[in-house]
């Protein structure tokens, strides 16, 4: 479990890499798909852009490619075939535990770049998905992480100032927003020991 500041009276996770060890399966899906289309997507690459959305990789590829595939086309396809891996995800420990701790005692909410029917499938895999009602989502918010939009969203449904609140990031661009949105942040990087686990390479 991971300790919370005082004061805190909201808590906020990212999901993939937070609460569900998901990234590698996300690069096998987005490394294999890339494949497909010609384009090699090194691995340090997939992780220099955790937390920017589906679509917006694929027009990332497009541009150090020089191609000019259908982003949309690309990201479903990558999406399609993650979804078929998910079940293999295991859950973060630390972060998993703290969830059930403070379940009933905390308001807590989910704010991923990742949509919203996965972001609900993740957490069933990871068997909390009744521990958590508020998912902020890509689709449900204009301007995704290091936007603070996503985890001020949180803030709002949950009830809580953002100042009160405690993010749980994995990613640079979700540790700037929920800066950005002056709300107390835990890198768990920090707290695990295997974060990039390449049980499925």
């Amino acid at each position: 479990m991971i300790k919370i500041e005082e004061g805190v009276k909201g808590l906020i996770f990212d999901l993939d890499g937070t609460i569900a060890d998901t990234m590698p399966i996300h690069y096998i899906a987005w490394r294999d798909t890339a494949a497909r289309y010609g384009i090699d997507f090194p691995e340090k690459l997939f992780y220099d852009l955790a937390g920017v959305t589906l679509y917006a990789i694929a027009k990332k590829l497009n541009e150090m490619s020089g191609k000019n595939i259908d982003p949309i086309k690309m990201g479903d396809e990558k999406e399609a075939e993650y979804e078929q891996c998910l079940s293999k995800a295991k859950p973060i420990t630390p972060v998993v535990e703290t969830i059930k701790y403070y379940y009933g005692k905390l308001p807590m909410a989910v704010g991923t770049g990742g949509n919203s029917r996965l972001a609900r499938k993740t957490l069933e895999v990871m068997g909390v998905s009744q521990l958590i009602d508020i998912i902020v989502a890509s689709d449900n918010i204009k301007n995704p992480k290091p936007h603070p939009e996503t985890f001020l969203r949180c803030a709002e449904l949950m009830g809580i100032i953002p100042e009160d609140c405690q993010v749980f990031e994995d990613g640079a661009l979700g540790i700037q927003a929920a800066l950005s949105a002056g709300m107390k942040v835990v890198d768990v990087r920090l707290q695990i020991t295997n974060n990039k686990s390449r049980a499925f390479e």
